[in-house]
């Protein structure tokens, strides 16, 4: 399987290895940590970061499909009070 239909089947959703998507994160200014612990207790966040920079939070998610992905993304990781703004990214590989 090539890189464009590797990349096809995980857009469409079907079952070929996990979605992942990492996701930057822009907290409330002071609520970084509180935010960070937040993310850190959902069963799809596979790691999650500090960050200094343009960013302040960096989360790697994963689920069974890509359409699980996005709906975890969209409504839990989301969803966190004080999250003012994301950004993601979903990777292939």
């Amino acid at each position: 399987m090539d890189f464009q239909e590797n990349a096809g089947s995980c857009l469409s959703g079907e079952k070929k290895e996990m979605a992942s998507a990492f996701v930057l994160i822009n907290a409330e200014m002071g609520s970084e940590d509180e935010v960070l612990r937040e993310l850190r207790k959902m069963e799809n966040v596979k790691e999650a970061f500090m960050a200094y920079g343009a960013y302040d939070i960096v989360v790697k998610v994963e689920a069974e499909t890509a359409d699980k992905l996005k709906e975890v993304i969209a409504q839990k990781v989301r969803s966190v009070k004080k999250i003012r703004s994301t950004l993601t990214m979903i990777v292939m590989g």
